[in-house]
């Protein structure tokens, strides 16, 4: 009997790994070997004429902690990711509130129009960005028809600050709603019969119950904000350089182009990145708890 079990367990294992063949194959092809490459690319170095030398070196890295240059693009890209999500989060927590709250038949429609922009290509809706943001554009023509006169607004900082918000706004407020929906607002009214107005009653009640989707909105908000570089291209004007455009011009554009280089860069973003990672599903799995 218990042979039958072993064999019978031993052809359910074979069953498993068939089916998770394929997915992992995928996952080692165009995941696990292209990070591989960029790591061992982070260690070599660039020859006079601009190729590849197979000589494992760490001073691309003493480069990237030595030069201001790439200093100030990954303060300047974290301090840009780190505001965009708050400004996210402070605009998408009362809507995430509002769509919770609203009758059930409304809700559908509602999240609806918040994930309208995801069925055009981005690219497009940044280029409408320029447009509306153009010296002769809707905004600045309206300004001037109201007296104030035309404004810079494109290839600004301002510019990229709102294309990025509005790129990663829809990731904050779906996780937010997730939370919120699930919350017992009795518990609100429960806090107010004990005499907690409702500012204590949100702090102490609402914002701890509604941190998942805080900290999983932040996330998702933060780690494609942090590497963005279409954004401050098109709308900043690339004026100032951030991370992901400066990883981009090393693989691409610079004269010459030096991969090494920007392999590091891209080593160090996703070590960031896996810090924040690992600080979500601390802060979830203590929630469980």
């Amino acid at each position: 009997m218990a042979t039958i079990q072993q064999q019978q367990q031993r052809r359910d294992r074979i069953r498993l790994a068939l089916l998770l063949t394929p997915g992992l194959l995928w996952l080692l092809l165009f995941f696990a070997l292209p990070l591989v490459i960029i790591f061992l690319y982070s260690f070599m170095t660039n020859d006079a004429l601009g190729r590849v030398v197979y000589e494992p070196t760490l001073n691309n890295y003493i480069t990237i902690f030595t030069q201001s240059l790439y200093v100030n693009a990954y303060w300047r890209s974290i301090w840009t990711s780190v505001l965009t999500t708050v400004i996210c989060l402070l605009i998408g927590y009362p809507l995430a509130v509002f769509i919770a709250r609203s009758p059930q038949q409304w809700r559908m429609p509602l999240l609806m129009l918040i994930l309208i922009p995801f069925w055009t290509n981005f690219l497009v809706r940044i280029y409408a960005w320029q447009i509306i943001l153009a010296n002769n554009g809707i905004i600045n023509s309206f300004l001037e028809i109201i007296g104030i006169g035309r404004l810079t607004l494109l290839n600004t900082e301002g510019a990229t600050l709102i294309g990025l918000i509005y790129g990663e706004l829809p990731f904050m407020v779906l996780p937010l709603y997730a939370a919120i929906d699930r919350f017992d607002f009795t518990l609100m009214e429960a806090a107010a019969d004990l005499g907690a107005n409702k500012v204590q009653a949100f702090l102490r009640i609402m914002l701890p119950m509604t941190m998942p989707g805080i900290v999983a909105g932040s996330v998702l908000v933060f780690i494609p904000t942090l590497g963005q570089f279409v954004v401050s291209e098109l709308l900043g004007g690339a004026k100032v350089d951030y991370l992901g455009n400066l990883i981009q011009r090393l693989f691409l554009r610079a004269n010459p182009i030096n991969w090494p280089l920007g392999s590091a860069m891209a080593v160090l973003m996703m070590l960031v990145l896996l810090v924040l990672i690992m600080m979500y599903f601390r802060v979830t799995s203590e929630e469980e708890r």
